[in-house]
């Protein structure tokens, strides 16, 4: 029989949170192919991969920023007290082997991956790469029909396709994904939409597909906790996925993306959303296009670990419902 498995994280008062090896969260490092896999219950894994990147890229180098960054996250939620170390087991899954030459050999990769992972029963938390990577990882995840998603963005990843029609970027994921039957667009809701157009075709498109699509002028005129009932009210109980794309949040606080778009809500305003989705019926989350070279100041990978752990509290409490009689 196998024995329990320590999941605490490493103490910043045993040793500081500067030194050692980083991983997320100072969590254990693991592989899905070890003994003692079954005991963990959400994965941190990275997707260090932005060959969907349109125009600056640098997202590949996400994941490692994002785990050194996340070395200085404590055990307890400030506002929930959410201790999700203790309420469930979590681990750092380490990165998927990616092909950085080669688009359609990586969404397999990325789709074997997280196939393995559901087979493990284990919720995953993304650390992106580009947002690409959310299409794979849903596809690995959902196989019993299309889950609703709330989507945190300045950008609808909607787009047909770039440069004579190519399928696959950062701008296409949930297109695909739709249009697979992975994601039902009745139940997927958009905030913080905006910046310049191509043409307005992607939210024509979604608008057609029953996308509930919340421009930040929106979200600012009715106030976030209104939209966030709203967006509750759409997915409802049912399965879930949650995608944070870094550029939703304004440039001024988190410069290090490759597509940044002004007007974008505040780093208090994203947690205080991503709070009012306690309760929900959630299935995974990803945080995708923190790009380091166009921050080395780190902070907008340090802005991207706090809403890791802000998503992580909500997995964590998801689980912890699960078990209630």
């Amino acid at each position: 029989m196998t024995s329990k498995r320590n999941f605490e994280p490493v103490s910043g008062n045993d040793l500081p949170r500067f030194a050692g090896i980083p991983s997320f969260m100072r969590l254990p490092v693991m592989s899905l192919d070890d003994s003692d896999i079954d005991q963990v219950q959400i994965g941190l894994i990275g997707v260090p991969w932005d060959g969907g990147t349109t125009n600056r890229p640098g997202a590949r180098h996400g994941p490692r920023q994002l785990r050194d960054l996340s070395t200085m996250i404590r055990l307890k939620h400030p506002i929930s007290h959410i201790e999700p170390f203790s309420l469930v087991n979590c681990a750092d899954l380490g990165d998927v082997s990616v092909n950085p030459a080669d688009v359609q050999d990586t969404l397999s990769r990325v789709t074997a991956f997280y196939e393995k992972l559901k087979t493990c029963n284990i919720i995953p938390m993304t650390a992106g790469g580009d947002h690409l990577i959310s299409l794979p990882v849903l596809r690995g995840i959902v196989k019993n029909g299309p889950v609703g998603m709330i989507h945190f963005d300045a950008h609808t990843d909607l787009y047909k396709g770039y440069f004579g029609g190519f399928e696959y970027t950062h701008g296409t994921p949930f297109r695909r994904a739709i249009i697979e039957g992975i994601l039902d667009p009745k139940r997927v809701v958009q905030i913080g939409i905006r910046g310049t157009m191509y043409d307005g075709e992607d939210i024509e498109w979604g608008l057609e597909q029953g996308v509930r699509i919340i421009r930040i002028e929106e979200l600012y005129d009715r106030g976030l906790d209104d939209v966030m009932t709203e967006a509750r009210a759409i997915v409802s109980n049912q399965p879930t996925y949650v995608s944070f794309d870094i550029d939703g949040i304004d440039p001024s606080q988190a410069p290090g993306t490759g597509t940044p778009e002004i007007g974008g809500f505040t780093t208090l305003e994203a947690q205080r959303m991503v709070r009012q989705l306690k309760g929900l019926n959630i299935i995974g989350a990803d945080l995708v296009e923190v790009s380091p070279p166009l921050d080395q100041s780190g902070n907008t990978a340090w802005v991207g670990v706090s809403i890791i752990f802000e998503l992580l509290c909500i997995l964590a409490d998801v689980i912890q419902g699960q078990k209630q009689p």
